[in-house]
């Protein structure tokens, strides 16, 4: 008697049981940001020292990969200046290649709005002209960053930022480094 050539349910229900499995697993051996500060992250360089918090993560599907995976939901990362309101966002088209493996800066974890207050008058926003370099990693990364405990991410980036103010502007290469908590959806 010759197999037949389609999969029994039980066959199915275990494929679905282990995709499953694999897509709530775990980068590292807990979930959440363990000691990661939720001011951690920082833009400096030529007399600029910004510092980021209160970073929250949200399957939006705001930058999806076309040719993802069905279910892959992209991830974006929303915070903002330390005592202030200007934003900084990220938004990641696939969570789940995301691990303690670095992932390039600028493409696998995209900076969307990246902005500041200098303070006397001065502002700075992601430039457009200019290359971001670097990587991103996580740790403590579960259900591919929509677990509310929530992860710690890493960046060790270049980033062209343009500086306005009242006497004009111009573009400084500032890094974007630190490890900072992420806090999952409520």
């Amino acid at each position: 008697m010759s197999r037949s050539p389609f999969r029994s349910s039980t066959e199915i229900a275990v494929a679905l049981a282990l995709a499953s499995a694999l897509v709530g697993a775990c980068s590292g051996d807990t979930c959440g940001p363990t000691s990661a500060a939720v001011d951690g992250l920082t833009l400096a360089g030529t007399g600029v020292d910004v510092t980021y918090t209160s970073l929250v993560a949200s399957g939006n599907n705001d930058c999806p990969e076309t040719g993802a995976p069905v279910g892959v939901v992209s991830l974006t990362i929303a915070g903002a200046q330390k005592g202030g309101s200007f934003p900084i966002t990220f938004c990641v088209p696939r969570p789940d290649r995301l691990g303690d493996a670095p992932v390039a800066l600028g493409s696998a974890v995209q900076i969307v709005d990246l902005t500041a207050d200098l303070g006397g008058g001065c502002t700075l926003s992601k430039a457009t002209t200019g290359a971001i370099t670097g990587t991103a990693s996580v740790t403590g990364l579960c259900s591919a960053g929509e677990d509310p405990a929530g992860f710690a991410l890493t960046i060790d980036g270049v980033v062209p930022m343009k500086r306005t103010c009242a006497s004009g502007t111009d573009v400084l290469m500032l890094a974007l480094s630190g490890t900072i908590a992420v806090a999952g959806p409520p």
